[in-house]
């Protein structure tokens, strides 16, 4: 995994709760260092770490955080929003009939045509192929069973789905705050 170059990506820094826990892991929690050096002028922050750069006015000079955390803890919110998103993560990035993680789409188990509802207890992740292949039959008659079977999510699974999916760049400073198996090329 390659390392940020902070002034191509724009200098991010990592939020975490005031347990020092990434408010999220997908997307991962990261602001532009312009709300990081605003939040901690209005002391909503505290800087936990920073990148070498300097950024100056008038009257003062601070380094780019680049890790802060809150001053006041954050209850996670107790239920999930329904999106295309947390429905991929929850089946993990692929299909539930093949496995497969590539052109991924929402299926029904229960087709609309049939009173199926967009729901969490009625919608999987499959790919095209599978979709295609499925069609508006119920998954009893075409013999497509899906491998787990579909239900809400709570924040914290999501999170731990989460924690499997680390984004394609990640900065040092930031290693020690993440949960991700991966090491970083020099």
């Amino acid at each position: 995994m390659n390392a940020i170059t902070p002034a191509a990506k724009g200098w991010p820094c990592l939020v975490l709760n005031a347990d020092f826990v990434p408010l999220s892991y997908q997307p991962l929690s990261l602001i532009p260092w312009q709300d990081a050096i605003r939040s901690v002028f209005l002391d909503k922050v505290q800087t936990i770490a920073s990148y070498d750069h300097v950024v100056r006015s008038p009257n003062a000079r601070m380094k780019l955080p680049s890790v802060v955390a809150l001053k006041s803890y954050v209850h996670p919110k107790q239920q999930v929003a329904f999106t295309r998103f947390n429905v991929f993560l929850r089946d993990g990035f692929s299909c539930v009939y093949c496995g497969s993680d590539s052109d991924l789409t929402f299926d029904h188990l229960i087709p609309r045509s049939k009173g199926g509802t967009t729901n969490w207890e009625n919608i999987v992740t499959a790919c095209s192929p599978c979709n295609l292949r499925k069609g508006g039959k119920l998954p009893q008659v075409c013999g497509m069973i899906p491998k787990t079977a579909p239900r809400r999510p709570t924040s914290f699974e999501l999170q731990a789905m989460g924690r499997k999916f680390p984004p394609n760049f990640l900065h040092q400073s930031w290693m020690d705050y993440l949960y991700w198996d991966v090491e970083l090329e020099n």
